[in-house]
């Protein structure tokens, strides 16, 4: 071979060739990210302190609480590598979420008003924590309250956070029943007092120690069960708007009818 072909061919093996930089770490692409099950008990500790801080602060504590856990959770899941698809927030499935959240919030409504009609179901509104608001006070938890204190915090934990990191690592399986258990106990606080609260809830549970600790079971096995729901409606429309349209529609809606009930 010729010394011309003999370096052409050594610049052409050159360009192949990788070139060194050190030892090798096949950790590298990694570094400085939580692993998965890492970022999700961090994320479940995020909810710890936030479940207690929420129930032991008012308005508009609560509020900064939630604002600051969504973003303390979007953070974890980065850490952890997780993009906004994982989060079912990638800007492709707005319109799509938003389409499944607006048909959801319709349905909710026609049945939510059907309800109120009839007279057989229209005493599952009644509450008794609705007697003393004011038409301000229902619009406040309407358009502010529910949406970023209760829907933004919750969906991003749940639907938005703990299922795509579980997800990515486990499956769809395994991420709904992740999620939807934590969303379940998530409602142990706030289910406290629940069957005093709700004549209906009275009327099966009794005002005992012991009907209130069923009331509360009830209430985490129904939650974790529409959890399930909320965890499909992410997989299927692929946006977290979709979950987030019908929690708002349940909770605002239902405190609505429930003060026009009175």
């Amino acid at each position: 071979m010729s010394g011309g072909d003999s370096e052409g061919a050594e610049r052409r093996w050159a360009g192949r060739r990788p070139v060194a930089t050190g030892p090798e770490n096949p950790h590298s692409r990694h570094r400085g990210r939580l692993g998965t099950w890492r970022a999700v008990g961090l994320a479940v500790a995020v909810l710890v302190v936030a479940n207690l801080a929420v129930h032991r602060w008012t308005d508009p504590a609560d509020l900064v609480v939630a604002l600051v856990g969504s973003v303390l959770l979007l953070g974890v899941l980065r850490s952890a590598g997780g993009t906004p698809e994982d989060a079912g927030l990638a800007p492709g499935t707005y319109a799509r979420g938003a389409r499944w959240a607006l048909a959801l919030i319709g349905l909710v409504a026609v049945v939510y008003l059907a309800g109120a009609l009839l007279p057989v179901t229209r005493t599952l509104f009644e509450d008794r924590r609705h007697d003393a608001l004011t038409g301000s006070d229902v619009a406040l938890r309407v358009l502010v309250l529910v949406p970023l204190g209760t829907v933004l915090l919750e969906e991003t934990a749940f639907r938005g956070v703990l299922y795509g990191l579980v997800r990515r690592a486990r499956g769809t399986a395994w991420a709904t029943a992740v999620s939807s258990l934590f969303f379940g106990l998530w409602h142990v606080l706030p289910s406290l007092h629940l069957a005093t609260a709700k004549p209906a809830l009275t009327t099966v549970f009794g005002a005992s120690w012991s009907g209130a600790a069923l009331a509360v079971v009830a209430a985490v096995l129904f939650t974790a069960a529409a959890g399930v729901l909320f965890c499909e409606l992410r997989r299927r429309s692929g946006s977290l708007l979709a979950p987030m349209g019908l929690h708002w529609a349940v909770n605002a809606l239902g405190y609505l009818v429930g003060w026009l009930v009175r």
